[in-house]
């Protein structure tokens, strides 16, 4: 054992796994943190918990024939109970098998870490057989299964009742190491995978299971003890009448003694233990002789038996009356110790597993009270403080209370990054203009992009505040407008639909190689008209991603920011509307040029034709003159108007009011 060498492999390790998958299957030593050995000690956990519940079965195997009131077995059960409790023990042979061929930390190796594992088969081994092997095997014995196929047979030469107080001697005997399994057994899944029960539900059902089990143990133990107590009865009365007279072995129904039927016509010993003629005291077992439960079929004496069993410990064994008997008293004494420990884990395990599944609808109930609290002691306005109402409610509803920046800040980069592709990225190519960058570049995005949630008539941002983030939506609308910096007359709105985005200041601001710490003003006001969904880049990030990423600086997307920019857009609308009214302005002015050149040719025409002396020719020309001049003169001067309002959309005015200035062009 000396020689013996402790190869160091840690905990979790793939090494192991690679070890194993060159070894044959038999061969091979298994991690007792992994997957196999994990999903074994669930199937055997349960396994062992349908062990618990089969043993107290065997008590029911002795039963009382009503008709010639003697004892006798039930073989169908018998015939039930054996191959289901050789099935479970087959489990608990392989279990044993498989401690064997699972590895161990070494306890010198815990100082840091999980520790090292010890995979050579003969430390397991020796380790194995100083420990845990007696209990073990001491659980896996089939002991009642001898006792039923090699005693029962003999039922002939030996009373019924002898083997029922060997079958229930050896069966509360090995109850005690299937108990002392249970525990480290729960504590390695524990250990190994944090929880027994994975959800809250499954978890309060199994703590009501066990109360049920301990019920189902103290109902069988009950009835047993209601046998033996009828069984006592007849004894003792029997040896009254003498050993002449009266033999044990006629309350065995396969008795056959001669004498036995004239003395059971004879015999008063039945009469005196029917439990109605006081003479006998049965204690807290006279109930079970009212009500026949030793004659009945199987299904009606176990589903009695439970419901004592369950009545007993929720009441803490105060509906028993019990005898002056030492072994009574001590039953009683032990059930009521069972049914307060019982009933006290029951109810702070539920109570804990159901209070987990409320408690963050708790925790936002107190939050939604202390605000309440707040506002009333601030004396806020209603308006105010039904604003802040619906935001606590949309809050809610949309989260249910989980903080997702804490979840992820606790995970490795690694899977935090898998973990916020896999939420944003499909989000995040819903944006036109984020379609257009590539995978890295949105994979980079998407680490630091965090969820914005805002109510109906919230204002995001307003005309001359800062902007400290870039929103994207990604449910519902907002409306963006300027008035251009308060210039009277100007007025301009938009609504922002899913895959728009605003705050694209301060992109420009980002991509600026000479950016100062002030950050830029917003030339829009933004407001919610619905309740909003978005995802926000700060501008913290926006500065990372201008500086280390180079593919920001492309002419494509430096396209695809302008065309999907409402600020663009809105700069672009107002110069086309210029240059169209320009354009008719030349118009305009062409064709009054024109009508005024055929108005000179109409003159020289007269000119020439009219006769001097002609006066009358002389008046008409003159009127149509004047005619022609007024009309030119009131197309001038509409003409003249129109171009100043032109050039005070155009912003070619010199006049003292501010022009709509072409946006910053971010350097890309």
């Amino acid at each position: 054992m000396n020689n013996l060498r402790v190869v160091p492999i840690p905990a979790g390790s793939s090494i192991l796994h690679e070890h194993q998958q060159q070894q044959e299957w038999w061969r091979q030593v298994l991690d007792p943190g992994g997957e196999i050995v994990n999903r074994w000690n669930r199937i055997f956990f349960a396994i062992c918990m349908i062990a618990l519940y089969i043993d107290p079965l065997f008590f029911y195997l002795i039963r009382l024939e009503p008709h010639h009131n003697c004892l006798s077995m039930e073989y169908a059960l018998a015939g039930f109970l054996v191959p289901t409790r050789t099935l479970v023990d087959l489990f608990s042979s392989i279990h044993i098998l498989l401690k064997f061929r699972t590895a161990y930390i070494a306890p010198n190796s815990t100082v840091f870490g999980r520790g090292d594992l010890v995979t050579d088969t003969n430390l397991i081994a020796a380790r194995y057989l100083k420990r845990n092997f007696a209990i073990d095997l001491a659980a896996a014995l089939p002991l009642p299964q001898c006792v039923v196929w090699g005693i029962m047979p003999m039922t002939v030469a030996r009373s019924s009742n002898h083997v029922n107080h060997t079958i229930s001697l050896l069966i509360i005997l090995q109850y005690i190491p299937r108990l002392i399994i249970i525990f480290p057994l729960n504590w390695r899944i524990i250990k190994n995978t944090g929880v027994v029960a994975k959800t809250a539900w499954t978890g309060a059902a199994y703590n009501l299971i066990l109360y049920l089990l301990a019920s189902h143990a103290l109902g069988a133990i009950w009835y047993l003890m209601s046998v033996e107590r009828i069984y006592s009865c007849w004894r003792d009365y029997c040896a009254l009448e003498g050993r002449s007279v009266c033999n044990t072995s006629y309350f065995d129904c396969l008795s056959t003694l001669p004498g036995h039927d004239a003395w059971h016509n004879s015999t008063l010993v039945f009469q005196r233990c029917d439990g109605q003629t006081g003479v006998y005291n049965f204690g807290m077992f006279e109930i079970a002789l009212y009500d026949h439960i030793a004659s009945v079929n199987f299904f009606e004496k176990y589903f009695y038996c439970l419901w004592f069993g369950l009545k007993s410990l929720s009441s803490y064994g105060q509906s028993m009356e019990a005898s002056a008997k030492v072994t009574e008293t001590i039953f009683g004494i032990l059930v009521c110790i069972m049914g307060l420990l019982f009933f006290s884990l029951l109810i702070g395990n539920v109570q804990t597993y159901l209070q987990s599944t409320t408690a963050r609808l708790e925790e936002w109930r107190v939050k939604r009270r202390d605000t309440e609290e707040w506002m009333r002691h601030r004396q806020l306005p209603p308006n105010l403080q039904e604003r802040v109402r619906r935001f606590v409610q949309y809050n809610w509803l949309s989260t249910r209370g989980v903080k997702e920046e804490e979840i992820l800040h606790e995970l490795p980069l690694d899977i935090r990054r898998e973990v916020q592709k896999h939420l944003c990225l499909d989000l995040v190519r819903r944006v036109p203009f984020f379609s257009k960058m590539d995978n890295q570049l949105l994979d980079a995005i998407c680490q630091r992009l965090v969820s914005s949630l805002n109510t109906k008539g919230t204002f995001i941002v307003r005309e001359g505040d800062p902007v400290n983030e870039m929103l994207f939506i990604i449910r519902g609308q907002l409306e963006s407008s300027t008035t251009d910096g308060g210039r009277s007359g100007f007025f301009n709105s938009i609504t922002l639909k899913v895959g728009d985005f605003c705050g694209e200041e301060l992109l420009n601001w980002a991509l600026m190689a000479t950016s100062h710490l002030n950050l830029p003003a917003s030339t829009r006001t933004v407001k919610c008209i619905t309740e909003v969904e978005a995802f926000a880049l700060r501008a913290d990030d926006l500065k990372f991603f201008a500086a280390q990423f180079k593919r920001l600086h492309s002419k494509r997307l430096q396209h695809s920011f302008r065309y999907y920019s409402h600020q663009w857009r809105t700069w672009g609308a107002c110069i086309l509307q210029a240059a169209w009214r320009r354009f008719r302005r030349r118009k305009l002015a062409d064709e009054l040029s024109r009508q005024e050149s055929m108005m000179s040719l109409q003159d020289v025409d007269y000119g020439d034709d009219d006769d001097d002396d002609d006066p009358s020719r002389r008046g008409s020309s003159a009127l149509t003159a004047a005619l022609l001049a007024k009309r030119f003169a009131k197309k001038a001067k509409r003409g003249t108007s129109t171009l100043r309002k032109l050039k005070i959309l155009a912003g070619e005015s010199t006049s003292p009011i501010p022009k709509l200035f072409k946006p910053d062009e971010p350097s890309f």
